[in-house]
C-alpha cells in the first residue's frame, strides 16, 4: 500500500486579495482482496456494490484489476474506504452474501463513527426458520435489540419500516426456543373498533383478526405456521387485543405491545403493570401516527417523561434512516416529515 501526495497549492505571491483556495493533497492506495473471497462477491454482480461504493464517494476513483483494488482520492475517503473493505471482507467470511443496502448501511455507520463494527451488524443471528435468519440491519436497530437483551422493559419508537415489531417478535421466538419464557404474549390496541369488539360480525377471532393480523405475519415469518395454531391452543403463543391483559398478572413471558401510540395513559399503565415475574415487555410505536379520537392524549407520548429515569426501563429511538423496506419508503417517511413540519410553522 503506498501514498503519493500532490502538493497543496498556497497563495500566489502579489494575490493577497484573490486567496486562492487550498486543494485537497490526492493520495493513491491499492487494496488486494484475497484470492478465496471472489471479488463477485465482494464487488457485486455487474459491479453493483462497486457502483454503490463509487456513488457514495464522488471525489475517489476506483479501478479494479484482478483481484487488486486501486484507489484515488483524499486521505480520509480512502482510509473509509480501506476499513469499508475490510468490514465487508468480515461479512463474506461469516458467509453472508452482501446486498446493495447492506453495503450502503456500513459506509453509513463508518461515517457516523459509531463504536459498533458494521460487521458486528451485519452478523448478527436473532432467529432462523426455514433458511431465513432474522438479523438487524441498521446501528439503531441492533442497539435496540442489544436493549431488549439488557433490560426488562423496552420501548422501540419509530417510523413505519424501521423493524420495531419485526425484530422485537423475532426477540421473543428465540427467547421461547431458548426456553427463556415459557409464553409469548402479542397485543395491540383495536382501535378502530374502540375496543367494543361485540358488535362486529362472527366468532372473536374474525373480529380481531384484522387489527392483529400484522403480528401473525411476522410470526409465521419466524415459526412453522403449521405449529402456530397447536401452540395458540395450548396458550405458548397468545395474540390478543389489549383490552383482554387487564386484570392478568403475566409471568414468564416475553409480551409486546404494538402500535401503542394508540393507548391512552390509562391504557398505557394497565398494561405496563401486568408484567409479572421472569417477564420481559416490549413496547413499540409511531407517535407520529396516532388514530385516538379527538382529545385523548397518547399514552406512548407521555410515558417517556413518566419512566425515563426508572432503571431497567429503556427507550429505543429508530428513525427514517432505520427503514428497511423498499427503499422509497424512507424518503416518502421524510418527505411527509418535512411537509408536516412546514404546516406547523
Amino acid at each position: 500500500m503506498s501514498d503519493t501526495d500532490n502538493p497543496e497549492h498556497p497563495d500566489a505571491p502579489g494575490t493577497s486579495d484573490n486567496v486562492t483556495p487550498l486543494v485537497p493533497a490526492t493520495h493513491e492506495r491499492a487494496v488486494t482482496i484475497p484470492p478465496e473471497i471472489g471479488m463477485v462477491n465482494l464487488l457485486g454482480a455487474h459491479d453493483e456494490f462497486l457502483r454503490t461504493i463509487e456513488r457514495r464517494f464522488p471525489q475517489t476513483e476506483v479501478h479494479v484489476r484482478g483481484n487488486e483494488i486501486s484507489l484515488r482520492g483524499t486521505s480520509s475517503d480512502l482510509d473509509l474506504i480501506e476499513r469499508l473493505i475490510d468490514e465487508l471482507l468480515v461479512v463474506i467470511r461469516n458467509g453472508q452474501p452482501l446486498t446493495r443496502d447492506a453495503v450502503d448501511r456500513s459506509i453509513g455507520m463508518l461515517r457516523s463513527q459509531a463504536r459498533e463494527r458494521p460487521a458486528d451488524v451485519l452478523t448478527m443471528n436473532i432467529v432462523s426458520n426455514r433458511g431465513r435468519t432474522v438479523r438487524p440491519k441498521t446501528l439503531n436497530q441492533k442497539r435496540y435489540v442489544d436493549a431488549i437483551d439488557e433490560n426488562t422493559i423496552v420501548f422501540g419508537i419509530g417510523p413505519a419500516g424501521t423493524g420495531k415489531t419485526y425484530l422485537a417478535v423475532a426477540k421473543a421466538v428465540a427467547a421461547l426456543q431458548a426456553k427463556q419464557v415459557s409464553r409469548i404474549i402479542l397485543t395491540r390496541p383495536a382501535v378502530e373498533a374502540g375496543e367494543k369488539l361485540g358488535f362486529l360480525p362472527g366468532t372473536l377471532t374474525d373480529k380481531i383478526d384484522p387489527y392483529l393480523r400484522p403480528l401473525y405475519d411476522a410470526l409465521h415469518d419466524m415459526t412453522d405456521p403449521e405449529s402456530i395454531p397447536r401452540l395458540m391452543a395450548a396458550g405458548t403463543i397468545e395474540v390478543a387485543p389489549l383490552a383482554y391483559m387487564r386484570g392478568r398478572s403475566l409471568n414468564d413471558a416475553f409480551i409486546i405491545l404494538d402500535e401503542a401510540q394508540n393507548t391512552s395513559p390509562e391504557q398505557m399503565k394497565m398494561f405496563l403493570t401486568r408484567l409479572g415475574f421472569g417477564s420481559k415487555m416490549v413496547v413499540t410505536g409511531d407517535i407520529t401516527q396516532v388514530d385516538l379520537p379527538g382529545g385523548v392524549r397518547s399514552g406512548l407520548k407521555v410515558v417517556r417523561e413518566i419512566l425515563g429515569d426508572v432503571e431497567d426501563i429503556h427507550f429505543a429511538d429508530l428513525t427514517a434512516a432505520d427503514v428497511v423496506r423498499h427503499r422509497l419508503v424512507a424518503e416518502i417517511v421524510d418527505a411527509y416529515g418535512r411537509w408536516d413540519e412546514r404546516g406547523q410553522k
